[in-house]
């Protein structure tokens, strides 16, 4: 062995480090302070992957050693490391997400404290806070003046998420204008501003992945499987990877094939054959491909290219 591997496990302040010795093969094990680290760690393995070494009861130094002893096969997939501008173009995401869940969780929070009352909202977001407006002095009179109060500071909360979704919305769509990927990404039918930009965070240079295919499979748009005895049993959607990238696909194919006018063959026969479901992760597995080719190869979106198996080798993008 000419190299040592290190597994370590990430907490906030003390990290907890495992090692074997290259040459005596003595095991090591170490805490680190977050400002004595430095440079030791490069690449996290998934843990998913890593779980399946922990051999005793979950601490940090079990969970060092499972990093450790899963950094020594070669099958573990490794996930690419994210620039800090990628980074930061997911940190935007991920606050908008946020804000999204605080305001509809706002706006339940309304709902159920005026059905105590009797004021029953209808559903929707848009239709809830339009009847709060239209019927507010019928409202007012079934409420007491404390509830009336509260009304108002949950609709003032309301306004100020609004307003923050907005700021977050319109950053994410000027870091789509300003990402050379992202503006490829968004001329593919269902790929919008936010699925342009986190698919080009998460893509980078496309090398992490070896081929569209793989991309996919690691957002987990593809059927799970098991077998046995020679028989293999496709079953449900594996729902690996992001689950937030997954949804905006899944959201942009389902837009598609809502109101495209003209569909593909192959999708036209996916949807008599199969439940609507079945022909929307279908598509949104094509768009994942789809836009780690275009970013892979540099190329720019055409409606008119397929891809089709040549002799002898993988699939390329020919014209069709």
């Amino acid at each position: 062995m000419d190299r040592t591997t290190y597994g370590l496990d990430i907490a906030k302040n003390v990290m907890q480090l495992h090692w074997v010795d290259g040459e005596t093969g003595e095991i090591g094990r170490k805490k680190l302070a977050r400002a004595r680290l430095g440079e030791f760690f490069a690449q996290r393995q998934p843990a998913r992957q890593v779980r399946a070494f922990v051999r005793s009861n979950k601490d940090d130094a079990a969970d060092a050693r499972a990093i450790w002893l899963a950094a020594q096969h070669s099958d573990i997939r490794r996930a690419p490391v994210k620039t800090i501008e990628q980074q930061a173009v997911m940190s935007l995401h991920r606050a908008r997400s946020h804000w999204v869940s605080v305001r509809t969780a706002t706006i339940n929070m309304l709902r159920s404290l005026l059905y105590e009352f009797g004021v029953v909202l209808p559903g929707g977001k848009k239709a809830a806070l339009k009847t709060m407006g239209v019927k507010r002095a019928e409202i007012d009179d079934q409420l007491s003046p404390l509830m009336r109060r509260l009304a108002d500071l949950q609709l003032e909360t309301l306004k100020e998420v609004e307003r923050s979704i907005d700021r977050l919305e319109a950053e994410i769509a000027g870091q789509q204008r300003r990402i050379d990927q992202a503006r490829v990404l968004r001329e593919v039918p269902g790929i919008g501003v936010l699925g342009a930009t986190a698919l080009a965070a998460t893509l980078g240079d496309a090398s992490g992945w070896r081929s569209g295919r793989e991309f996919a499979a690691s957002l987990g748009l593809v059927p799970a499987h098991s077998g046995t005895g020679g028989k293999t049993r496709i079953g449900h959607l594996s729902k690996r990877g992001d689950p937030y990238l997954r949804t905006l696909l899944i959201h942009g194919a389902r837009s598609v094939i809502a109101h495209a006018k003209v569909m593909p063959v192959w999708l036209e026969q996916l949807l008599r054959r199969r439940p609507p479901n079945v022909a929307v992760v279908a598509l949104a597995n094509k768009m994942a491909r789809t836009a780690w080719a275009l970013v892979a190869h540099g190329r720019v979106y055409r409606s008119e290219w397929k891809s089709t198996p040549p002799s002898g080798c993988g699939a390329q993008a020919q014209a069709a």
